[in-house]
């Protein structure tokens, strides 16, 4: 992750007292660069040489847990070192000697009211690096500029005209959430193995951190799940409205063509390696129940579905369906029978084979249709949650504090990752390293200021359209009178 901005007062005045900012960023770690920029920069004559230049905040894993932070940002053409020198005569807040790293030169700057040090490099063509961590600071004087783009890059004038850039490089995601979570969630599990980057352009609103732009397919690497829904065409999101009020965060998927959809996963499968054991199983099936649920469930597949987890742990996938009366019958048959209209799969992993790895988790799942919607869970008693939760409007679209960050939200689109934090506090506290969830649960750091994020992909011209959101919490949530929105 690259965040870009303008190294100009007016940002600065902008996001003085943005809580979401400094809580995503670390309100810490932010603190910490602040004091940098107006001791060693904003009160010096450097201010002349780094003033509006563009200012790079990469996000790197740290050796053992949680983020580093790297600042990257070029000098106007007239800077040379001896400015440097020129700063660290002057006695004051800092106390700036020269150093040597991986053949470069550099400077180490003491900050008495932090005690501690900031390093900086000097990495040619007045470039510059810095950060509290020396170790990325040695990585980043060793780095050499490799042919292939790592990142994707915005057109100049989109560039300039944009308040600031957030750029994605997915795979390399996968390494940075590994640093801050100890368990796998599911959250993230599909996005971060998309082969792709994105650039994406922040929108201001004070209530919310929304960014917009488009995540690039890399199409020299491997295909991903999220891969499969390039093909669709986006769809108006209306499963939301059905999750249960007790929502921690959800995968969803939505497809406009169901029947290429299944006939894109198959393909998948077969290039992955597992359409071997697929076979198999949808074969067994048939010569022991007389059912090809392959077409059967591909027939009645409709247009969206999802994996949500509870704030209990609870998981669901929830399905829609185009006729829940015929398709009931059919899975009974290849099911054990809990009661009339509910049963538990016979065959092991039968959802991941019909829907994709996303539903991996639903080994030999219990089933119940409702209204169109086939839910499936791990254990009776999820599944005997989720219909009180529907029978009984439970759910997350009665809230007014949901709903105003769903206007927030692109109402339609082809994959979704969302996260309610409140909801999802506790099993954060099992999934966070430790010392990462003590950072997030800490009052100070800002993350009880955070309702809800989202990370939206709509396709669009063989890539996708990407939407970022990041709410902040109002006072009270009150109930919504009436039916789901």
């Amino acid at each position: 992750l690259v965040f870009e901005f303008s190294n100009d007062e007016g940002f600065y005045d902008i996001f003085k007292d943005n809580k979401l900012l400094t809580a995503v960023a670390g309100k810490q770690a932010l603190a910490d660069l602040d004091v940098i920029r107006k001791t060693l920069v904003k009160k010096t004559m450097l201010k002349n040489y780094f003033g509006g230049q563009n200012i790079f905040l990469s996000m790197h894993p740290s050796p053992v847990s949680g983020v580093d932070i790297l600042l990257t940002v070029a000098a106007k053409k007239d800077f040379t070192l001896s400015k440097f020198n020129e700063v660290a005569a002057k006695k004051g807040e800092l106390l700036i000697t020269p150093f040597r790293l991986s053949g470069k030169p550099g400077y180490t700057v003491f900050v008495k009211s932090l005690n501690k040090r900031f390093f900086i490099i000097a990495k040619g063509h007045n470039i510059f690096s810095g950060s509290f961590s020396k170790e990325l600071v040695e990585q980043s004087a060793k780095y050499k500029a490799k042919d292939k783009q790592e990142f994707t890059l915005l057109p100049a004038q989109q560039n300039s005209n944009a308040l600031a850039n957030l750029y994605i490089n997915y795979p390399q995601a996968q390494v940075l959430l590994s640093r801050l979570f100890k368990n796998e969630t599911g959250l993230f599990g599909n996005l971060k193995k998309l082969p792709a980057t994105a650039v994406l352009s922040l929108n201001y609103k004070s209530d919310a951190l929304m960014f917009n732009g488009t995540t690039t397919l890399n199409n020299n690497m491997p295909a991903s799940y999220i891969n499969l829904f390039v093909n669709q065409q986006p769809v108006q999101n209306q499963l939301k409205n059905i999750f249960p009020s007790t929502t921690a965060y959800v995968s969803g998927f939505a497809v406009s063509n169901p029947a290429r959809f299944t006939a894109d996963l198959a393909l998948w499968q077969q290039k992955t390696g597992i359409d071997k054991k697929r076979k198999a199983l949808l074969s067994q099936i048939e010569n022991e129940t007389g059912v090809d649920i392959k077409t059967e469930f591909n027939t009645s597949l409709k247009n969206e579905f999802a994996v949500v987890t509870t704030r209990f742990d609870e998981k669901l996938a929830i399905i829609t369906i185009k006729n829940g009366s015929a398709l009931t019958p059919v899975l009974m048959n290849i099911s054990e029978s809990v009661s009339e209209n509910r049963g538990r799969f016979k065959y092991d992993r039968l959802p991941s084979y019909l829907l994709g790895e996303a539903f991996s988790i639903f080994r030999k799942p219990y089933f119940m249709i409702i209204d169109n919607y086939l839910i499936l869970a791990n254990s009776s008693k999820e599944i005997d949650s989720y219909y009180e939760s529907y029978i009984d409007h439970k759910f997350l679209s009665k809230m007014e504090q949901y709903n105003n960050f769903d206007d927030l939200m692109s109402q339609r689109s082809n994959v979704c990752a969302f996260v309610l934090f409140k909801n999802a506090r506790l099993l954060f506290k099992r999934d966070l390293f430790d010392d990462i969830y003590t950072n997030f649960e800490n009052e100070a750091s800002g993350w009880n200021d955070i309702y809800a994020a989202s990370y939206q992909l709509t396709a669009t011209d063989k890539s996708y359209y990407t939407n970022l959101c990041i709410g902040l919490n109002t006072d009270s949530v009150k109930t919504v009178p009436g039916s789901a929105k």
